[in-house]
């Protein structure tokens, strides 16, 4: 390992199957030492995983990058966004936690809209619509299925809250991660009352929202973590908002993001009130808007589809007539939370490269229309190139059906593990007393190839569109699958 040129900071990424962590330069940005460990999301009645699994995975990850990691200054995690965990008394999770993709919550998200007043009043106060995927909602659900488990919580905390707070003993969060829960309020910048009333928790079970560039405490002393005792623990955030950071965003600079999920958002200076509920009005890490729509099914569910057709994941075909719906756990953006698959158009003549592709198409179609919403928030800077991120960005399949159908230019970041460098800059803020997207923009983590826009395929998108209006009775029926009450 050749010296640093500067202080080093670590950067954690929770993310719904695994955790990376950064040893990284906060002068130069280089990437010193890189480690990642597995977790297990379970099945069954819905998408849970034991906090305790991404504790161990943080401290597998941080070992494996070796010597590096006990020169660390200072460290951030951040996390999946939304996921409900409950800890008792002692600390310890009452029941696994409710992650973002478990969309059991649906009726409860329904009834709260409509107890508030409806979508606007929500839009307003909020910033967002809430729907199954929001940390109110599963509350609600759980308070309803499970009232022991709520009976017996001491402390409600987001992913990223509860690593956090393992690292230093506190209970604290962000406000880019708060504005995912539903019950912080846009507008104020703080928790709201009425929607804490509504759904019976206690303030007092809530954590600290720690400001940008203020410090959330130091690391205790942790035999399983090779950090000294009192290295300093930046705010942390949500995953979106610190790949806002880790790409140093600034306003109206769109992005893509093809993971599990599909994201797209941008940073605004407005503050969103989508009464759609298509645009959640997240803040960011830094103290502007993080308006953004997100996806259920993205790179799973179209490798799903490849597995199926006994194809490798780029093996995609053009041509046909087919239109697939990869709605395989439901979908978020549309709001069709009981929705399932749907393949339509299928001939005679159909390649199983067609129909590949077509799924390509419909995962796609859904975060492009969700985009035009989300740049029309502060304007939509049309000279731009769309920033390709996520584990997808750099699959062919992926670049050429994201070009096509939004006939943008597209750039892809050389820089990897966007949530783990935003984490890690915005440790290095901590130190610098620089802002985290600056630190980022220094180190030229969005550098990357251009790829040159291409003429949008107008007539895929008009076809897929006709197929979801066509078919969105159909998906929200309970013969498209299994209802929310039972999933």
């Amino acid at each position: 390992m050749t010296a640093a040129e500067g202080p080093l900071v670590v950067g954690v990424d929770s993310s719904t199957q695994s955790t990376k962590a950064l040893v990284v330069d906060a002068a130069t940005g280089r990437v010193v030492a890189s480690g990642q460990a597995p977790h297990v999301v379970s099945g069954g009645a819905g998408r849970e995983s034991d906090p305790e699994q991404w504790w161990q995975a943080l401290c597998a990850a941080v070992a494996a990058c070796g010597p590096a990691a006990r020169e660390a200054a200072a460290v951030s995690v951040g996390g999946q966004q939304h996921g409900l965990v409950t800890l008792d008394a002692a600390g310890r999770p009452v029941r696994p936690a409710l992650l973002w993709n478990d969309v059991r919550s649906a009726p409860q998200a329904k009834r709260l809209v409509a107890e508030l007043g409806g979508p606007k009043a929500w839009a307003e106060r909020i910033g967002s619509v809430p729907g199954a995927s929001f940390t109110v909602s599963k509350w609600a659900w759980l308070a309803e299925h499970e009232p022991a488990a709520v009976a017996a919580t001491a402390a409600v905390r987001l992913p990223h809250d509860y690593l956090t707070g393992r690292l230093t003993g506190q209970g604290t969060t962000d406000r880019g991660d708060a504005s995912g829960t539903g019950w912080w309020a846009a507008p104020t910048q703080a928790y709201d009352e009425k929607i804490l009333d509504l759904v019976g928790l206690d303030p007092a079970l809530l954590p600290r929202v720690v400001g940008p560039g203020e410090v959330a405490g130091t690391t205790r002393a942790l035999p399983e973590l090779p950090f000294s005792q009192g290295v300093l623990v930046a705010p942390g955030t949500g995953d979106n908002a610190a790949a806002a950071l880790g790409l140093g965003l600034r306003p109206g600079a769109p992005v893509l993001s093809l993971g599990t999920s599909g994201t797209v958002y941008t940073v605004a200076r407005r503050r969103p009130a989508d009464p759609s509920g298509t645009v959640a009005g997240f803040a960011d890490a830094r103290g502007d808007w993080l308006p953004l729509a997100c996806t259920l099914n993205c790179t799973l569910a179209v490798d799903r589809v490849a597995t199926l057709l006994g194809l490798g994941r780029e093996a995609v075909e053009p041509g046909g007539t087919a239109t697939v719906l990869p709605f395989l756990d439901g979908e978020r953006t549309p709001d069709l939370p009981a929705a399932s698959g749907l393949v339509h158009g299928l001939r005679h003549d159909t390649t199983g490269g067609q129909l590949l592709q077509a799924a390509y198409d419909g995962a796609v179609f859904a975060l492009l229309r969700a985009l035009d919403l989300v740049l029309a928030v502060d304007g939509d800077p049309a000279d731009e190139p769309l920033l390709l991120i996520g584990g997808g960005a750099r699959g062919r399949a992926w670049q050429e059906t994201v070009r096509r159908l939004s006939g943008r230019a597209v750039q892809v970041p050389r820089a990897a593990e966007l949530v783990a460098l935003g984490a890690a800059a915005q440790a290095a803020g901590l130190l610098t007393g620089e802002d985290p997207a600056a630190v980022a923009r220094r180190w030229g983590t969005a550098e990357g190839p251009v790829l040159d826009p291409v003429e949008r395929d107008d007539r895929t998108l008009a076809r897929i569109a006709a197929v979801l209006d066509d078919a969105t009775p159909l998906l929200t029926s309970s013969d498209s699958g299994t209802s929310p009450d039972t999933l």
